[in-house]
């Protein structure tokens, strides 16, 4: 079979879901494909190169994802609906790639074309709630960075030391609130509600 860009990808795709971010190495990927790494270099020049598409791939995705979940909602929905429609998308389709989250965190700074088009809807949809231009950088930048890093929690490797009943017990009795809180919410309700807060602060801009 022909070897593709996007055939790399996929096959990128499988080896960090497998061995993270630090353990990843071109060399794997191309073992994965069963071809010479010098191979890849013809349509991937470096590791970070093929980082990049992957990266850029995620958020595709997500756009598309994005996309379906807005289709859905009435046409005069809410804009805050808006927000958290794109919000939800692009959490589901981080989770859905191990590691996905490390993956899409630097995708911005490389113009990557997935990314940007995440950010350039979401600015869209602010922009048409009526957030003052000098304000709508900032708000769309922190609802994308809150996704990622939610969901960077929730892929992050588990303690390297278990974390006993009684430690439980006794942090529990040092920390009510902090553990009350926690139980609280499931993870999805808790994210749902982290989005409701957001566009309750983003609101405020609206003049």
């Amino acid at each position: 079979m022909k070897l593709t860009a996007d055939r790399i990808v996929d096959a990128g795709m499988t080896v960090f879901a497998e061995t993270g971010y630090h353990g990843f190495s071109i060399r794997q990927v191309a073992d994965r494909l069963r071809v010479h790494a010098g191979s890849l270099y013809y349509h991937v020049p470096n590791k970070a190169a093929l980082l990049q598409l992957m990266a850029d791939r995620v958020a595709r995705q997500a756009y598309d994802a994005g996309t379906a979940a807005l289709a859905q909602l009435p046409r005069q929905e809410r804009w805050q609906a808006r927000v958290t429609a794109q919000a939800l998308a692009l959490r589901q389709s981080i989770r859905q790639h191990p590691g996905g989250a490390i993956m899409l965190a630097g995708s911005p700074k490389t113009l990557s074309p997935g990314a940007l088009s995440l950010m350039e809807r979401l600015l869209d949809t602010l922009a048409e709630a009526g957030v003052p231009p000098e304000h709508c950088g900032t708000a769309a930048d922190t609802v994308l960075s809150h996704v990622t890093g939610y969901v960077l929690q929730e892929q992050s490797e588990p303690p390297a030391t278990p974390v006993t009943a009684e430690d439980i017990a006794a942090f529990n009795q040092r920390f009510p609130r902090t553990f009350g809180a926690a139980a609280a919410d499931t993870p999805d309700e808790k994210f749902t509600r982290s989005l409701d807060l957001l566009c309750a602060g983003i609101a405020t801009l609206i003049p």
